[in-house]
């Protein structure tokens, strides 16, 4: 059942919003722009009913702090008003909302502009969802990546707790694909991809491929230490796959993994560390391939062989 947010300081006016839309959603009820706030901060919502007058933060500024954040810009809002002036549409509008419902609140309209517009984003939800997922490999992509990224290292740094940044890479895949053919190397990519996701189940753990034969994959807490053993696991889940190589180059096919682990704040940047976790898959791909290399919080350089 998709879930709706309704942010009203009048309870009964909430109360009838919730009285007509309850048996086609979920409702939650907030009666302050800042409790509203924390309401999309910690759940999902495909709708937020909000009214534009309220005592302290009113619905306009309101709009405008959802507008500006990334996690929050997407979710349609419907204005609930009174006004029936020109520029106050048009200042709702402007600001990012979808609609606006005037009171007195008519059931049939209420209904009506909500059902359409819960339309309109559970069908923009499932393009955004075909647009972010890798087609041959079915994990996140490069786009996804790079929005991923914004949100992972701002929840890091919220938490203050570290976050490790991972770079795999297929070791020979050129030599791969010039020996068996680009058909058995889509699916080479496809079984490192799986093998990876596979050790990243945690609702806090991310892996994407970057492009080509690179995947990039993001951990959320744990030491430099935890993660690099971790990273070795997997190298040798993806050399224990066993899928063939030309022995002339290799025995089987394997990875090179290079990373990072760093307490982000507002003192650095994600790209600047991505710069550092490809550095070190450079150095393991240098000192031989088929092993990890990362960088601890404190920039000294572990090397897994």
């Amino acid at each position: 059942m998709e879930k709706i947010l309704i942010i009203d300081d009048s309870f009964v006016q909430a109360a009838q919003l919730k009285t007509i839309l309850e048996s086609d959603y979920d409702i939650t009820i907030a009666q302050t722009a800042e409790d509203g706030l924390g309401y999309v901060n910690r759940q999902t919502f495909s709708l937020i009913l909000l009214d534009v007058v309220m005592p302290g933060m009113d619905g306009f500024t309101l709009l405008k702090k959802l507008q500006e954040e990334i996690v929050t810009r997407s979710i349609p809002v419907i204005l609930i008003t009174s006004l029936s002036d020109v520029e106050s549409e048009e200042r709702g509008l402007i600001l990012g909302a979808v609609d606006y419902i005037t009171k007195p609140l008519n059931p049939l309209i209420v209904r009506a502009r909500v059902n359409t517009h819960i339309k309109l984003y559970s069908y923009r939800r499932q393009v955004e969802e075909q647009s972010k997922t890798d087609q041959l490999t079915g994990i996140a992509n490069r786009r996804e990546h790079d929005h991923y990224s914004i949100v992972k290292w701002k929840e890091a740094a919220r938490l203050q707790v570290p976050l490790s940044i991972c770079m795999f890479d297929i070791d020979n895949f050129k030599a791969y694909n010039d020996t068996f053919g680009h058909p058995a190397g889509d699916k080479v990519i496809a079984g490192v991809a799986r093998t990876i996701s596979s050790f990243m189940q945690r609702s806090t753990d991310f892996v994407a491929r970057y492009g080509g034969e690179e995947f990039v994959a993001f951990v959320l807490g744990g030491t430099a230490k935890e993660v690099f053993e971790h990273l070795k696991i997997i190298r040798r889940a993806v050399e224990n796959l066993h899928m063939r190589h030309d022995p002339a180059v290799a025995n089987w096919v394997t990875v090179s993994v290079g990373g990072v682990t760093v307490f982000p704040d507002r003192t650095n940047s994600y790209d600047a560390y991505l710069k550092i976790a490809d550095t070190m898959l450079y150095d393991a791909k240098r000192f031989g391939k088929n092993r990890v290399v990362w960088a601890n919080e404190k920039m000294e350089q572990w090397s897994e062989k």
